[in-house]
């Protein structure tokens, strides 16, 4: 059902790639900034649901 629609619209290899393109960037650059993130960063912010509810108390 997918390809016939694909099929009929003119150009939609052009649509395909780009779509594509734009997924491995994105994810690409999720990854980056995964890998250059502090570790302190990341272990503040795992805590701070817990430290919420200490606080509160």
């Amino acid at each position: 059902m997918f390809r016939q629609f694909i099929d009929k619209v003119g150009g939609s290899d052009v649509y395909l790639i780009t779509s594509l393109w734009i997924f491995l960037i994105f994810f690409i650059l999720v990854a980056v900034m995964l890998f250059k993130m502090k570790k302190d960063h990341i272990n503040y912010m795992s805590e701070l649901p817990l430290n919420d509810t200490e606080e509160e108390q």
